[in-house]
Parts: structure tokens; sequence; C-alpha cells
């Protein structure tokens, strides 16, 4: 609970707003469009940036049905375990985000992305719980935990 109580001291680390179903909605298609674009680059970066960003935007869809609003990445990354997810898929997100940095900052990292088909089924978790989680639960826990 670390990074969350780290989160709580930023000003826009995580915030309690109204929970929105449009806008998840709208990230998830954000995230459908990153996997298009994912599997149709032929440049290894951008494979990797938009990797990144089809999961990123899957998990901020999360967020926002429940009514949380982070804007700093690691945050949203903190709060993934309240929606049931695993530590390896919690790793998994923080090396990718890595790798994102990496490929989009960085000349001659050599940074590849192994197995496109692990982006698609995390994403696709993500909208296996976008339609069966208790978001109002789980609005609660954070809040609870954001006390």
């Amino acid at each position: 609970m670390t990074d969350i109580d780290w989160c709580k001291q930023q000003k826009k680390g995580i915030r309690i707003i109204e929970p929105n179903k449009h806008i998840a909605d709208e990230y998830i298609k954000k995230s459908d469009v990153s996997l298009t674009v994912m599997t149709s680059s032929p440049n290894e970066e951008w494979k990797i940036i938009c990797a990144y960003y089809a999961c990123y935007d899957a998990i901020y869809a999360l967020l926002r049905k429940a009514g949380i609003k982070c804007e700093i990445h690691e945050c949203s990354i903190a709060l993934m375990e309240f929606f049931g997810f695993s530590d390896n898929d919690i790793s998994f997100m923080s090396d990718l985000k890595k790798k994102r940095i990496d490929a989009q900052y960085y000349v001659n990292k050599n940074v590849h992305l192994k197995d496109m088909n692990e982006i698609k089924d995390f994403v696709l978790k993500c909208k296996q719980i976008i339609h069966s989680a208790n978001f109002e639960e789980i609005r609660q826990k954070i809040t609870n935990a954001l006390k």
C-alpha cells in the first residue's frame, strides 16, 4: 500500500469523482485503437508504445467506471489490486510501462515486444472485469484506502 500512500499525497494522484460509464467506454475504444495500431505497425518502438496504451487505457476505463481519476500512471497501476488483478498482472503493467518509456524516450535501448497475445489477453481481461465487477464496492474500498 505504500504506492497508494505516495499517490494520496500527489495533487493529481488519485481523486474520487462521479462514475462515468460513457467515459469508460471511450477509454475502451481508445484501447482497441491502440491494439489495432500495435498489430499493424512495422516499427517495434511504436508496437511497444501502442501495447502499453492499449493496456493502460483499458485499466483507466475501469477506474473511470468506478469514479476514480488518476493522472499519474504509477497511481493507476497501484490501484489495479482493487479490481482483482494479480501481482503478476501488476508486474506485467509495470514492466510494460518501463519498456514504453525506454522505447519512447531513449535511443539504442533495443526493446522488443515478445508476445502481442499477452497484450490482447490483458485487454480482454479488463473488458471482462468492466462487465462483471461490483464498481460500487471497488469505489468504496478505494475511498477507504485513501482515508
